[in-house]
């Protein structure tokens, strides 16, 4: 009997799966990271997403763990290398939420330049502000996509479709053939001053950490707006915080922070201004996504831990 822990919410629908395969023996209660440490040597695998922490202290600590699954896209909160040195087979399900991520993406886009948050505020408020809620058109703008994976091609797609121009940067491109003649690929340095509106979708690792930082910001054109639906730690938040106050960035939208939640004085700061919109890391969170992460976690596990029997 195999022993799997799934320490953050799974779908009903795959937790329920999970529970009625043979072979597998499930413990959903949730741990804390000192409570994790204690009790991961009971079991042969674990099931996160982005709230838990895989880290080194809990890797060491499982002594019969053989499969490390975070459900959805990422592993900056698994420690991989450990893992690795272990013999831990880790595995994600990195399109299964990409096209949540895209659409939360362009949703944003047209929040910012409509005024959408601020028009429904003022106007719950008693306000009636109509003339100074002057947008812009997302059509004949320019999109700068920093990063054009899964998720980045969907953006593509969905901003062509506005009739906007796009850009974008990925250090390592991999675009699909009926994209290619589409968008242009420039350096990171030629992409920055070109976009009226840019948009992050790369992953966070050493490399990344801080990509957008005082330099990005100030070779950036005045007054554009700026989309962060990726992960924390990517954009140098105090920087994005003195280009909003100076009115480089007119405005951001923002699903993810550094620190989540964003209770720390530069963060509260950040989200006191009135050109941010904000949501609380909800890129992944819809009803079709969750179905579609549970459904490919199981189907991940069952195959692990069983052979594929079920």
């Amino acid at each position: 009997m195999k022993r799997l822990l799934v320490n953050d919410s799974l779908a009903p629908d795959a937790m329920a799966r999970l529970k009625n395969t043979e072979g597998i023996e499930v413990d959903d209660r949730k741990r804390t990271q000192e409570q994790l440490v204690k009790d991961i040597k009971q079991f042969d695998a674990i099931i996160v997403r982005s709230a838990t922490k895989v880290t080194k202290e809990v890797i060491e600590a499982g002594d019969r763990l053989s499969l490390i699954v975070r459900a959805g896209t990422g592993l900056d909160n698994v420690e991989v290398d450990a893992a690795k040195r272990k013999g831990i087979k880790v595995i994600n399900t990195p399109a299964a939420n990409s096209l949540s991520v895209a659409e939360l993406t362009i949703g944003f886009m047209i929040s910012m330049a409509r005024f959408i948050p601020q028009g429904t505020m003022s106007l719950k408020e008693g306000k009636w502000l109509k003339k100074e809620f002057k947008g812009i058109e997302l059509h004949d703008s320019t999109l700068g996509i920093i990063g054009i994976g899964r998720v980045g091609q969907l953006v593509a797609e969905r901003a062509l479709a506005f009739g906007m121009k796009v850009m974008a940067y990925d250090k390592y491109p991999s675009v699909k053939e009926e994209l290619k003649e589409k968008i242009e690929l420039l350096s990171l340095d030629e992409l920055l001053p070109k976009s009226d509106f840019i948009t992050v979708h790369v992953p966070l690792m050493k490399e990344t950490h801080n990509l957008i930082g005082e330099r990005e910001f100030e070779k950036m054109k005045d007054g554009v707006y700026f989309v962060h639906c990726a992960r924390g730690g990517i954009v140098d938040e105090q920087a994005l915080y003195n280009a909003l106050v100076s009115g480089k960035v007119k405005a951001a939208a923002l699903d993810v922070f550094e620190v989540e939640p964003p209770v720390d004085d530069l963060r509260k700061r950040l989200l006191s201004l009135n050109n941010v919109i904000c949501t609380p890391h909800i890129g992944a969170s819809t009803i079709q996504a969750q179905k579609r992460v549970g459904e490919e976690v199981v189907e991940k596990v069952i195959a692990e831990l069983t052979g594929g029997e079920n």
